[in-house]
């Protein structure tokens, strides 16, 4: 077995240097989804692909910073806090570590969820006021 395949099968953190600190971001674990699928859902659907950091940060700033310091396992201010270098590089391996959470798991079930309350809701009729 090669160092690719263990890396397969136990994902390796990505090591980052950020504000003067060295951080080791890896795959986000069971205990951090609910709190990431909370903040990632108002942009899930512009996940894929390749993300506009800058206009989510400009349409959905809170909500990303908070995924942000999540996924880094930092403090929110210590995310706050950071050059918009950094917080682009964060943002792109928090993005590429998670990629198959992010991708393949979370953006396909928001457009599901999207079609079925469209659905639902083209077939409410309007009450009489």
């Amino acid at each position: 077995m090669s160092t690719s395949d263990l890396d397969v099968l136990v994902p390796q953190p990505q090591v980052v240097e950020l504000a003067g600190q060295r951080l080791a971001i890896s795959p986000l674990v069971l205990g951090e989804l609910p709190a990431m699928l909370k903040a990632v859902q108002p942009f899930a659907q512009r996940l894929a692909g390749e993300p506009d950091w800058l206009a989510l940060l400009s349409d959905h700033g809170d909500a990303l910073l908070t995924g942000l310091a999540i996924a880094s396992r930092q403090p929110r201010e210590w995310v706050d806090a950071l050059a918009l270098d950094d917080a682009i590089t964060l943002a792109a391996t928090v993005f590429e570590v998670n990629a198959d959470f992010f991708v393949r798991r979370i953006a396909p079930k928001v457009g599901d969820l999207a079609q079925r309350l469209n659905g639902r809701l083209a077939g409410l009729t309007p009450s009489p006021a």
